[in-house]
């Protein structure tokens, strides 16, 4: 088996919650060693979900080891410096102010490890908001994003956090890039600066162009409009026993195929032929595709539109999604094991992956590896027996959290 891409890299990752830790994740998924550094607290994904890790945590931290180390304290500090200095990586995502009070800057980290590839993932980047803090949804509301998803009226985060996700796979971008570059000008560490409203910027781009080129144009600004309401046709209909499909009409070709497949007299219809006509007649089309969709079974209407080409697909609820076939591919999911639960865990998308799994490790008990990686970076047995007994740094406790049970109504 050839080696993957990051093996023998060592990364560390100092995050919470999810932008630095999805990165030093897929960095992970290449190959990479990551250690994931922890407070004697923990990540606090660790404890989101009845007292125990969340989803975030399992699927994001497996193949990870865990060291735990208090980075107030002065002797833990100087121990974690030992252990970055025999790093490739440090990714992290501490606010700018709380990153200079745990001297963790560049600057700082340059002086440990000249050779190292810096990335701070934060709020902002350079600018005059550089120390303000960031969180997804506040990526969200800055970006416009959050303006045009409303809730009864009310404009509301999107749900899942793709904006930390997004900045994480920006992180990964420039560290890959980082590393391919060397050290070609004798610069030292390397920096990867990555702001999560930047992130949502780059994000929104093709709308706030579209506001753009409307201003240009019209004279006055507006709105390109979302996706599925500039398509008739294009978005989620309920069938006759109340599942959902999405229809993936967004050209001549494709309505035709559909009206073919569905027995639509509108096969025929020369008024209805072009996207611009059906624009135009926006409502009516959107009533002959509901009443169409909501006449039959969702296995009759599956069956239809796979034999006419049409392209579609079933509005999965959550607990469905990984019952498809395509999602049980060899390659695709992976099998991870922790505290005695067994997860099937959706793999990082590469070329291979089926023929050349990349090895892994359960979620990482906290400080599992506090000890051996501290002494093998340098730090003597006697000085981590001294700082564990003081509360600088901590060892794995097996009994250090366990799942509330659900209760059973009498």
């Amino acid at each position: 088996m050839e080696p993957s891409v990051l093996a023998g890299r060592r990364v560390i990752e100092l995050g919470t919650m999810l932008a630095a830790p999805f990165a030093s994740h897929i960095l992970s998924q290449l190959g990479a060693e990551v250690i994931k550094v922890e407070p004697p607290r923990g990540d606090p994904t660790r404890s989101l979900v009845r007292g125990g890790p969340s989803g975030t945590f399992i699927a994001y931290s497996h193949g990870k080891k865990s060291v735990c180390i208090d980075l107030a304290d002065p002797e833990g500090h100087a121990a974690f410096c030992q252990l970055l200095a025999t790093a490739d990586v440090f990714v992290h995502n501490l606010a700018p102010k709380a990153a200079r009070k745990l001297r963790l800057t560049r600057a700082d980290c340059e002086a440990v490890n000249p050779a190292l590839v810096y990335c701070h993932i934060r709020g902002y980047a350079t600018g005059p908001q550089a120390d303000d803090l960031a969180s997804n949804p506040v990526a969200e509301a800055s970006t416009g994003v959050m303006e045009a998803n409303r809730v009864n009226g009310r404009p509301s985060r999107l749900g899942p956090s793709y904006h930390d996700q997004f900045a994480g796979a920006y992180a990964v971008i420039g560290i890959l890039a980082a590393l391919l570059e060397g050290k070609k000008d004798g610069r030292g560490a390397r920096e990867v600066e990555v702001g999560l409203y930047e992130t949502g910027l780059h994000v929104a781009s093709r709308d706030l162009a579209g506001v753009q080129l409307k201003q240009q144009l019209l004279g006055r600004p507006e709105r390109e409009p979302h996706g599925e309401f500039s398509m008739p046709g294009y978005g989620a209909y309920a069938t006759a026993d109340e599942r959902w499909m999405y229809l993936l009409i967004l050209n001549d070709a494709h309505w035709q195929k559909f009206c073919e497949a569905m027995g639509l007299p509108q096969a025929t219809d020369a008024s209805l032929a072009t996207l611009r006509r059906r624009k135009k007649a926006r409502e009516q089309v959107e009533e002959i595709v509901k009443s169409a969709m909501a006449a039959r079974s969702f296995d009759d209407v599956a069956a239809r539109l796979k034999a006419g080409g049409v392209g579609c697909t079933e509005v999965m609820p959550i607990e469905r999604v990984l019952e498809a076939p395509q999602a049980r591919q060899p390659g695709t999911l992976r099998p991870v094991r922790y505290r005695g639960l067994d997860f099937d865990v959706p793999e990082f998308p590469r070329s291979g992956a089926a023929q050349a799994p990349t090895d892994t490790l359960p979620p990482p008990e906290l400080g599992a590896h506090t000890v051996a990686l501290l002494q093998a970076a340098g730090v003597t047995a006697s000085a981590c027996e001294r700082l564990l007994a003081r509360g600088a740094i901590a060892a794995a406790n097996p009994d250090d959290f366990a799942w509330a049970p659900v209760r059973q109504e009498a």
